[in-house]
Formats: C-alpha cells, sequence, structure tokens
C-alpha cells in the first residue's frame, strides 16, 4: 500500500495523525453493496516508537472501495501491504435485466 522509508514520506518521518489511501476498483461490478473484508498482510514499523494502525475499507460501492490506513503519536511505519476480499453477488452474462 505504501513505503514511506524510501523517500522519508509521512508515515515514516511524521508525527500526530496520518493516513494513506488507495482505491480499489473490482474486476467486476456487483449487484448490490458488498462487504468488504480487509487485512495487514505485511508490517513493517520502527521498534523504537509505539506501533499504532488501524486499516478499513471506507466509500464501498458496487464499483469499488478506498483502503485507507491510518496511524497516530510517535508511531513510525516504513511500509505495509494488504490484502482484501469482496464478498456479494456478481451478475451472470445469462441474466437478462427484464425492466
Amino acid at each position: 500500500m505504501f513505503s514511506d522509508f524510501e523517500d522519508d514520506g509521512p508515515m515514516w518521518k511524521g508525527q500526530g495523525p496520518r493516513q494513506s489511501r488507495h482505491k480499489v476498483k473490482f474486476s467486476q461490478r456487483f449487484n448490490t453493496i458488498p462487504v468488504v473484508q480487509v487485512n495487514l498482510s505485511m508490517w513493517d514499523a520502527d521498534s523504537k516508537t509505539n506501533l499504532r494502525g488501524d486499516l478499513q475499507a471506507e466509500n464501498v460501492t458496487r464499483d469499488g472501495f478506498e483502503l485507507v490506513f491510518r496511524t497516530w503519536g510517535d508511531s513510525r511505519v516504513a511500509r505495509i501491504r494488504t490484502s482484501w476480499m469482496a464478498i456479494g453477488p456478481v451478475g451472470h452474462e445469462e441474466e437478462w435485466d427484464l425492466y
């Protein structure tokens, strides 16, 4: 999702509330707004500061969502990698909308 230690980005050098947003577009549109589960799959942080993080899926639509990571205080997050899964009904090529 980000790698801020390489260029002294805000997650690595900043203080206080910070966030990183990434737009995710689904490969296929859902019939209804899906349920989205997000996970940290890699977390690299400074061992000398408190480890604080919050990962959420926000603004979920049938077409995609925003993946948001937040940290605060003196936390220094070098990089994270995330994974996600969206669950909901999708259309089938043989379904027809008659009305």
